[in-house]
């Protein structure tokens, strides 16, 4: 099987036991890898309904299905579950080596459920499976249970993917960490994964995978190299994204109006200024931090690097680089303008297993609560948290992280805490309970339509229409079903190859086509493509279906969309008209306006009858 090892690994940790499976090619032409393949294999094997912390419940490590075989910016993995956030469909990815090292391990994915008796990790060992004690690992955060782990194996080589304190914990906001500081981050994946006392899965082996054309593979990595050296985004790589990363785009977001202020309540213009955000951009933080330049599998961007902090209390001797989205959510949405505070609650999530961008959007929410008097200090545990007052954010970032005092209820996010102390909703920013990233809908429309709607909600890596159109179109409300549907198809395909998000400028358009042609051997004409990717993006949304989720139940609050709008700044006087977008785009995709595929959709598409049958019964 071209592209592909052909073999899934599903393993019960209540008994230790394991069996292996064909993937079928037309499953994998269907529904290729990562977040749709996942959904695929989970829609079979976890009953609807099923509690997102019992035994039946699956967890499941999915390979993209260019991951491995060379193509260009295909390094990302996707884990998927079900959310103990929003109790429906999650999928968190992450870069790295892992997804490479899972295939050459001997399997495509890996699916797992049931409950160990006793902390254990997972060993994939050239198609063979272990199951090893860890409790010497409980407790232990990443960095820790990473170099133990390659000591007992006697191999620094293995790829690992595992949980911190966090997840032993079950923290809503827990995460999965691979490759020391790559992170599966969003939805609590952390949490179903420490619900299963699995400390970790271990990974390594020399299985080959076969390449339909590997001349054809070779030409087309040229044509990738060449794009980046003479496309249209040569000047921006070269100047910036290459030496700086995604952090070196925060001065331009924050003035473009792209990046939510003070808990998205205001603008750069009045509360957050050059001697506030300047200090943070990965221009300035590389001058004092900067140790090594480094990229995840099969990258020719090598966007990521490596700080050292030795500045006052603070000595972290190695940590990431933190990303745009960390940095703005840790700077911006907190009035933060230390980047020395920044790095270490980089840190602190990285070494426990958090996710960065609910633990911003939670402080975020205490900070406006505390200065609004609807949280006082006693419920605070005395810290004062004041609007960018940086030792109050590492503060109450340890508590978060060590889940101590107050930090037990807002290590389980924002909407859960405000439930807890029954006050402080108005001060929410989220998306059916998952905090927004630092993409404003009120500058790109278009997120607002993804942040709700997508399967998998409050994401930035999902498709649509994005933030890349002029004014003038985007900020018109009429006739969007189809340019939002066509991001759709074109991200949810990218997705499930494992092709990184930078694919929009490190690729000429629709490469993907050409890779998974010269890889798999698998053709679509431009019609089928299509299919594919509204195939892959219905897929997430049966699983949702299944488990009774309408429009409804969909929800985003109104700060995110302008509502009430703001006063001043490059977003001014803007409101989202987020459900004329939905309906366009339901209308354009062929689903009813409760969010549901219509039968002759489904129909038309193809390789989706057992979705009809629970659908359309009868």
């Amino acid at each position: 099987m071209d592209g592909f090892i052909g073999k899934l690994l599903f393993v019960d940790l209540t008994d230790c036991s394991s069996e292996i499976r064909d993937l079928d090619d037309k499953m994998a032409r269907d529904f290729l890898g990562g977040p749709s393949l996942g959904a695929r294999i989970l829609y079979d094997e976890m009953p609807a309904h099923t509690d997102v912390f019992a035994p039946e419940s699956v967890l499941g490590f999915v390979s993209g299905a260019l991951n491995g075989t060379g193509a260009l910016l295909a390094g990302r993995y996707t884990v998927v579950s079900k959310s103990p956030v929003t109790n429906g469909w999650n999928d968190a990815n992450s870069g790295g080596t892992f997804g490479m090292k899972m295939k050459k391990a001997g399997f495509d994915a890996i699916f797992i459920k049931g409950i160990a008796s006793e902390p254990v990790y997972l060993l994939v060992d050239n198609n063979e499976v272990s199951f090893r004690g860890a409790k010497h690992l409980w407790g232990k955060r990443i960095e820790e249970a990473e170099r133990v782990i390659k000591e007992d194996l006697d191999d620094s080589s293995v790829g690992i993917a595992m949980i911190g304190p966090a997840g032993e914990r079950k923290s809503r906001m827990a995460a999965i960490v691979n490759d020391t500081h790559r992170v599966a981050a969003r939805g609590g994946t952390g949490a179903v994964m420490g619900s299963k006392n699995l400390k970790a899965l271990v990974v390594r082996g020399k299985t080959s995978i076969s390449i339909a054309n590997k001349e054809e593979l070779k030409k087309l990595n040229q044509e990738i190299l060449e794009f980046q050296k003479t496309g249209p985004f040569n000047e921006l790589l070269e100047s910036s994204f290459t030496k700086h990363g995604t952090s070196g785009f925060y001065e331009m977001q924050i003035l473009a109006g792209d990046c939510a202020v003070k808990n998205w309540t205001a603008s750069w213009i009045d509360e957050y200024k050059e001697d506030k955000y300047k200090p943070l951009t990965g221009q300035e933080m590389d001058k004092r931090f900067y140790l090594k330049r480094y990229g995840c599998s099969a990258c020719h961007l090598a966007c990521g690097a490596t700080y050292r902090i030795e500045e006052g209390n603070c000595v972290i001797k190695k940590t990431g680089r933190p990303e745009y989205e960390t940095q703005a959510m840790l700077g911006a949405l907190i009035l933060n303008g230390n980047p020395v505070t920044l790095n270490y609650v980089n840190y602190l999530c990285n070494d426990y297993g958090m996710d960065t961008l609910t633990m911003a959007g939670t402080i975020a929410w205490v900070m406006e609560c505390y200065e609004n008097g609807i949280l006082s200090l006693a419920e605070l545990d005395e810290i004062k948290m004041k609007w960018g007052d940086a030792d109050a954010i590492s503060a109450m970032a340890e508590k978060i992280a060590k889940g101590e005092g107050v930090g037990r209820i807002l290590q389980e996010g924002s909407r859960y805490a405000a439930d807890h102390f029954g006050k402080g909703h108005e001060a929410l920013v989220e998306a059916s309970g998952i905090e927004i990233p630092q993409h404003d809908p009120r500058f790109a429309p278009g997120m607002g339509r993804t942040y709700q709607y997508d399967p998998t909600p409050g994401r930035h890596v999902k498709g649509g229409m994005g933030f890349a159109d002029p004014p003038e179109v985007r900020y018109c409300y009429d006739d969007t079903g189809e340019r939002d549907t066509a991001g759709v198809i074109y991200k949810e395909s990218t997705n499930s190859c494992g092709i990184c998000e930078f694919n929009n400028f490190g690729q000429p358009d629709k490469m993907y086509i050409k890779l998974l042609s010269a890889v798999a051997g698998f053709e679509y004409t431009e019609e089928e493509r299509q299919k594919l990717g509204k195939r892959l993006y219905i897929m997430r949304l049966a699983f949702n279906l299944r488990e009774g989720f309408r429009r409804k139940d969909y929800t985003i609050s109104g700060r995110a969309i302008g509502k009430p709008p703001l006063k001043i700044g490059p977003t001014a006087g803007i409101e989202v008209e987020n459900e004329k977008l939905a309906d366009n785009f339901f209308a354009e995709m062929g689903f009813d306006m409760d969010m549901v595929p219509k039968k002759e959709a489904l129909e038309d598409i193809g390789g989706l009858d057992f979705v009809i049958n629970d659908l359309y019964p009868g």
